[in-house]
């Protein structure tokens, strides 16, 4: 089964979403339509990749099987089209299941409320990358704050205090001070991130980094690059103070950088050029590294055995 688990509502909980205890008490049912997909617009921003993975693929078998089990959610546009709010991967499976519509739960909400509901049925995923989470966080947290300002909302009180992150915490899993670090990774740049994303640099340095302007990002990304390797958490508090202080440079970025790290292992970097006459063109690129490695295995061998024949 998909992993997106949290928009599979029941209909109880829709609900509770988008209706009022009366309109429940009187038997009130969601407004529940087969929308063709070519009319089906994605949400504006959405921080939420569709990936082609193995969740997909099961999904698309279900689907295929027994259709679509739980609404998307939606709104109705000006021009007669709908905006996704939730739903964006069941819409992505019932393509590839050559559907031609999707079912959905037709809501009329404005903005920020929108925004609310895309981010809350989407966040408890397990496969979500912390671009993600930084993103949505953000999102949802610019609508609460909107909605705070607002005094139309007959919902809020009038004077009541803008929305938190700490309320935003109260109903999510993560904390409110990770919160708050998810929310500092999208003032990185897009390298640097992506490298967050892949597990190359933790959380803690980077939100370190996400201190330094785009001209210090982009040094540290050369750095990187040149020194083949990302800096530590010690490294990036350095790298903070040296930039608050009006002192970081290209020049700082890779001095820090070539400090050695606690329990660090000496590399051996050799360029490609100087080994590639070498190898054989036959040799697949992935399987050069070994190559490498097999043929200093010989080259080993080959001295042990004119040492012993030197005694």
């Amino acid at each position: 089964m998909s992993k997106e688990r949290n928009t599979d509502f029941t209909l109880n909980s829709l609900d509770d979403l988008f209706t009022s205890q009366s309109e429940r008490d009187n038997g009130y049912l969601p407004n529940i339509q087969d929308i063709p997909l070519e009319l089906l617009d994605d949400f504006p921003n959405h921080p939420f990749k569709v990936r082609d993975d193995e969740d997909m693929l099961k999904l698309v078998e279900s689907v295929s099987e027994r259709g679509v089990l739980v609404p998307a959610i939606v709104r109705p546009k000006a021009d007669g089209r709908y905006e996704l709010i939730s739903g964006h991967r069941r819409k992505k499976a019932s393509e590839y299941a050559n559907k031609k519509t999707l079912r959905c739960i037709v809501s009329d909400m404005d903005d920020d409320a929108a925004t609310i509901v895309m981010v809350d049925s989407n966040i408890q995923r397990t496969d979500i990358f912390p671009s993600e989470k930084a993103f949505a966080y953000k999102m949802k947290l610019d609508a609460m704050k909107h909605q705070g300002e607002r005094t139309d909302l007959t919902s809020r009180p009038v004077g009541e205090k803008l929305l938190s992150i700490e309320e935003i915490a109260e109903n999510s899993e993560d904390s409110a001070r990770q919160i708050q670090r998810y929310i500092r990774l999208t003032y990185l740049v897009p390298e640097l991130l992506e490298m967050v994303d892949e597990g190359k640099i933790k959380m803690r340095p980077a939100v370190e980094i996400s201190y330094l302007d785009e001209d210090a990002q982009r040094d540290l990304v050369d750095a990187i690059d040149t020194e083949d390797c990302t800096p530590s958490h010690a490294q990036t508090i350095k790298m903070r103070k040296f930039f608050s202080e009006g002192k970081l440079n290209a020049d700082v970025i890779t001095s820090i950088m070539q400090e050695e790290k606690p329990n660090q292992r000496e590399k051996i970097i050799i360029p490609n050029k100087a080994v590639e006459k070498y190898i054989p063109k036959s040799v697949p690129l992935e399987k050069r590294q070994d190559y490498v490695c097999k043929a200093l295995e010989h080259y080993g061998k080959y001295l042990q055995k004119k040492r012993d024949r030197e005694r």
